[in-house]
């Protein structure tokens, strides 16, 4: 048992320190050139919008994970516990939608100009704010219930009918109250991914296609010279699969979950591993892009 919590303790800080750190890097880098750059660009403050999201979900599962792992059983209350689950999972559905905005403007950004669809590209970084602020409306909205139904462990009154989600419980409700939740989560879900889905296809066949004009043009030593804007286009690309891989990855292993109703050591690493996956590992993809691009632009 002491070796689990102490397995349970390194993976939880590998993944969450540089998750941590990454973010903060992204989130100032941006901050700095949002506020101090001439050029305010819309996908400065989407970026800015996203390390805000990730640092949100690491920081919820981080207060869980040490309460579990260092026997607080008294730090997270009630009112703790609903606070924590309920960021959670709007952070998770800010991501979502984050994520799918930035493939748009980015598939957007890389249409040709006489496309209709490239009028619908925010010309300011002011024209973002609107979706922005309708992320945040609607998936807190949709993550209104864990603010009833959530409860800590020493408020149980042992039923036996909750459902356990790490030192947190939460009540049974109305069946119609469940699947109007669950319905309205699988709605967005399958709505931003599907967005997402088409823009990563059109960008990868427009990768596609650049990359074979250049081979046409130029010899082929000029295509690991490409423009700025084809490395944040694969920069995205990657973005987006990574995104898929988790989400989908953590969405079957939580029905696996749900369909044994145990929730064991290992089970419970792997899910928390999953959940924090995409958060850790999207700064570091979109820091080496900033790299990339910084040297591209300094080449030119």
């Amino acid at each position: 048992m002491i070796w689990n919590k102490v397995i349970q303790k390194i993976i939880f800080f590998t993944l969450t320190g540089p998750g941590i750190v990454g973010n903060i890097f992204m989130l100032v880098l941006h901050v700095c050139t949002f506020v101090m750059g001439l050029d305010k660009t819309p996908i400065n403050l989407i970026l800015i919008h996203l390390a805000f999201s990730n640092m949100i979900i690491i920081c919820s599962i981080g207060i869980r994970e040490i309460a579990i792992t260092a026997y607080f059983r008294n730090l997270l209350d009630n009112y703790s516990c609903k606070t924590v689950i309920y960021l959670r999972r709007m952070a998770r559905g800010l991501s979502i939608c984050t994520t799918c905005f930035l493939s748009m403007v980015q598939a957007i950004t890389i249409s040709p100009r006489n496309t209709l669809w490239r009028k619908l590209k925010p010309q300011t970084a002011w024209q973002v704010l609107p979706y922005l602020l309708f992320f945040w409306i609607f998936n807190s909205l949709i993550s209104s219930n864990l603010l009833h139904y959530i409860t800590a462990v020493n408020s149980m009154n042992g039923s036996g009918t909750e459902m356990y989600m790490g030192d947190c419980y939460m009540l049974p409700s109305k069946q119609w109250i469940k699947w109007l939740f669950l319905s309205l989560m699988a709605l967005r879900d399958v709505i931003f991914q599907s967005l997402m889905g088409w823009n990563s296809g059109y960008m990868a066949f427009y990768l596609y296609k650049h990359h074979k004009r250049v081979l046409y043009l130029h010899s082929s030593k000029y295509v690991n010279n490409s423009s700025p804007e084809i490395r944040a286009t694969l920069s995205t690309l990657i973005l987006m699969a990574c995104f898929l891989v988790f989400y989908w990855a953590d969405f079957m292993f939580s029905l696996y979950i749900g369909s044994t109703l145990k929730n064991d050591f290992i089970k419970l690493n792997i899910k928390t591993f999953l959940e924090l996956g995409y958060a850790v590992l999207s700064p570091l993809v979109l820091i080496n892009r900033d790299v990339h691009i910084a040297k591209s632009w300094g080449a030119h």
